[in-house]
C-alpha cells in the first residue's frame, strides 16, 4: 500500500518521540523491518460538536463539518497534517493510518441546525481533511450529514478530490433542485503517475474530471480547485486542467498556492527528495520566493496565494485562461430562505 508520508516527524506538543534504531540488526533483517506492512485503524471519536467556526479573511466560507480527522488519501503536501498533532498523533504516517471517525455526525448536525439561533448560511462539507476519504465508503457519514441537510433545507458546498461522490448523485441533485449545493472537485494535475504519487489514495485526475462532467449533466453547479498549485511541478499544468475542466462542464475554477506549516514542511519535502529528486531544488526555491524565504508565511492575503514575482505570473495566468474559458465567475448563491424548522429527535417542534 502506498503512502504521501514515509517518516513520522516528531510532534511539537509531545517531549518524547520515537526513532528507529536498527544497529543492533544486519542489512537483511533491516529491510525485512522496513518492508513491514502498514495497517489502516479507525477510532471512534465522541466530539460533542460537528460544525466548526472560522474567521479568517482568506477563507471564503464561515462554518465547516469534518466527519473525519485524519485522510486515508495521503496527499504529500496537505496542510491539515499538523491537526492531527493535537491529537498526540504524528503529521506524516499517523495522519495517514490513524483516522479518527466522528460516528454521531448525523446527530451532532441535527442538533447544530435544531439550535434556536442558527441563522441559516452555506456550510462547508469539509473544511480540513476530505468529506469524501475512503472512510466514507465504509462509514457514509458525510452522506447521513447531507441527508440531515436536505430535510433542513441546509445550504451546503461539497469540497473533495474523490470521485466516490457519485455514488451519492441523487441526493446531490435533490440538493441542487433546490439550489441548496455547490460541488467542487480538487484536481491538481492531469498527469496519473503524478498524481498516484502526491496523492496516493485520491481518485485519478480522469476519475475527478469524469465525476465533473457528471456532476454537471446532473444540472449540479460544480467548479474545480487546484487545491495547491505546487510551483516548478504542477503550475505549467493551468491551461490544460482548466479547459479540460470546462469541457467536463465546470462553470468555476479558483486555486491556492502550495503551503508548508510545521511539520507539513518535513513530509513535504521528504516525499519531493524521494519521488521528485530532479525537481527538489528547483520546487523549493520557488516556494521560498513566494514566502519571502520560508516555506510558508501565515500573513492574512498571502498565505493563500503567496507573493512576489513568479506568484503574480501564476496569479495572472491564471486569471487568463479562466477569462479565456469562462471560468471567471462564482457559482451561483445557494438560497438560504428555505431552510425550516424540522422536528427535534425526541420529536417535538420547536416553539421559537
Amino acid at each position: 500500500m502506498r503512502f504521501g508520508s514515509s517518516i513520522d516527524p516528531p510532534n511539537r506538543f509531545e517531549r518524547a518521540h520515537r526513532e528507529d534504531d536498527f544497529e543492533h540488526l544486519d542489512e537483511d533483517d533491516i529491510a525485512d523491518v522496513q518492508g513491514l506492512p502498514v495497517h489502516v485503524e479507525y477510532y471512534a471519536d465522541q466530539s460533542k460538536s460537528i460544525v466548526t467556526e472560522n474567521q479568517s479573511p482568506d477563507i471564503p466560507f464561515r462554518y465547516s463539518l469534518n466527519p473525519y480527522r485524519g485522510c486515508l488519501h495521503g496527499c504529500s503536501y496537505c496542510y491539515a497534517r499538523v491537526s492531527h498533532e493535537f491529537l498526540g498523533l504524528n503529521s506524516g504516517i499517523d495522519f495517514e493510518t490513524k483516522i479518527i471517525v466522528k460516528e454521531d455526525a448525523p446527530q451532532l448536525f441535527r442538533q447544530f441546525l435544531s439550535r434556536p439561533k442558527w441563522k441559516p448560511e452555506p456550510i462547508v462539507f469539509s473544511g480540513v481533511t476530505d468529506c469524501y476519504q475512503p472512510a466514507e465508503a465504509r462509514y457514509q457519514l458525510t452522506r447521513q450529514c447531507l441527508e440531515v441537510a436536505l430535510k433542513f433545507r441546509q445550504p451546503v458546498s461539497v469540497i473533495t478530490k474523490n470521485a466516490l461522490l457519485i455514488r451519492d448523485l441523487g441526493l446531490l441533485s435533490e440538493l441542487a433542485d433546490q439550489n441548496l449545493l455547490h460541488v467542487h472537485l480538487s484536481i491538481t494535475t492531469l498527469d496519473t503517475e503524478l498524481g498516484r504519487a502526491m496523492e496516493p489514495k485520491t481518485s485519478t485526475p480522469a476519475a475527478r474530471m469524469a465525476a465533473v462532467e457528471k456532476i454537471a449533466d446532473a444540472g449540479i453547479p460544480v467548479g474545480i480547485m487546484m487545491a495547491p498549485i505546487v510551483p516548478g511541478l504542477t503550475d505549467s499544468e493551468i491551461p490544460a486542467i482548466l479547459e479540460t475542466a470546462k469541457n467536463a462542464g465546470a462553470q468555476s475554477a479558483n486555486y491556492i498556492m502550495l503551503r508548508l506549516p510545521l511539520n507539513v514542511e518535513t513530509v513535504f519535502l521528504d516525499w519531493l527528495a524521494r519521488e521528485r529528486p530532479s525537481h527538489a531544488e528547483k520546487v523549493e526555491s520557488l516556494i521560498r520566493q513566494m514566502r519571502e524565504g520560508k516555506t510558508n508565511n501565515s500573513k492574512w492575503g498571502q498565505r493563500m496565494t503567496g507573493t512576489g514575482v513568479f506568484a503574480d505570473q501564476i496569479r495572472n495566468m491564471f486569471a487568463v485562461f479562466c477569462t479565456k474559458f469562462g471560468l471567471a465567475r462564482r457559482l451561483e448563491r445557494q438560497d438560504c430562505s428555505r431552510f425550516q424548522i424540522h422536528e427535534e429527535q425526541n420529536g417535538q417542534l420547536r416553539l421559537f
